[in-house]
């Protein structure tokens, strides 16, 4: 690693950007062979801690382009469409963003994405659910705002902001983890899921995939790699449930906030995690 010039973060190599993008991109691929490591291991010093924030900060830098984001975003606004590889470079756009919020949240002493940065992000999601559903009003109105979040003076904002985040203690992270869990736990309880409360689920596992996702793209280890893995097969699960769920609201069919039951294979997944999770 060396350091950058303009701020304190660590400088990683062409290749842990590439082992962070490849687990990023397989973050909601379900491997049905990965056992979860034993025992599950919270430790995480605070130098890593600032690592595995520096290398999601130079991901998201280095892997997004605010003059390329604004022309997919015109070409939708002019009702252009966009190609195959146009929609995939959107996603890995909206994936590199969903990954540094994550990241703040993690790592963060206050535990919260900044304000434009978060908004951003969701709007990111919005107008990509829009386009791939064909919602010609959704594709303006939330490309309008992304218009403005992109404009020169907010990116120049946003990216001093990212910058300038603060890192918490190594028990502050720990403290966050186990919280997250006991609200995993609570909220697995529960036998049936309205939409949103089906979302929140899978927001608290893809968090946790995000973190095993960094650790394991600084450096060989076993550990990260089989907590990355198995949480990514609940966090697939769910996300193809969840896209089921809004193809169902679409159509009329069941309404978003209509609750349903939780699949045997994602509670059975997730009642495991939580039973060996040390809290």
């Amino acid at each position: 690693m060396i350091r950058r010039r303009d701020h304190a973060w660590p400088t990683f190599p062409a290749e842990a950007l590439r082992r962070l993008f490849d687990a990023v991109d397989v973050d909601d691929i379900v491997d049905a062979h990965v056992a979860l490591p034993d025992p599950i291991v919270l430790s995480c010093p605070e130098g890593t801690m600032r690592d595995c924030y520096a290398l999601c900060l130079q991901f998201w830098e280095e892997g997004v382009r605010r003059e390329e984001l604004l022309g997919l975003v015109g070409k939708l606004l002019r009702n252009e469409g966009l190609s195959a590889d146009e929609r995939l470079h959107f996603k890995h756009i909206r994936a590199r963003y969903k990954h540094l919020r994550f990241a703040q949240r993690l790592y963060s002493e206050g535990h919260t994405s900044s304000y434009l940065f978060d908004l951003t992000t969701r709007v990111l999601g919005h107008l990509q659910d829009a386009f791939r559903s064909g919602r010609r009003g959704g594709i303006v109105r939330h490309g309008l705002r992304l218009r403005v979040l992109l404009s020169r003076p907010v990116w120049t904002m946003v990216r001093r902001t990212m910058e300038r985040t603060r890192i918490d203690t190594e028990a502050g992270l720990i403290a966050l983890q186990r919280a997250e869990m006991r609200r995993l736990a609570g909220a697995v309880s529960r036998t049936h899921f309205a939409g949103h409360e089906f979302h929140t689920v899978r927001k608290i596992v893809s968090m946790q995939v995000s973190y095993y996702d960094t650790l394991r793209s600084l450096g060989p280890d076993e550990h990260a790699l089989r907590m990355s893995r198995f949480l990514a097969a609940i966090n697939g699960l769910m996300g193809s449930r969840h896209d089921e769920m809004v193809a169902e609201a679409l159509s009329g069919r069941r309404h978003y906030r209509t609750p349903a039951p939780l699949a045997n294979e994602i509670r059975s997944r997730l009642e495991t995690l939580i039973a060996r999770y040390p809290v």
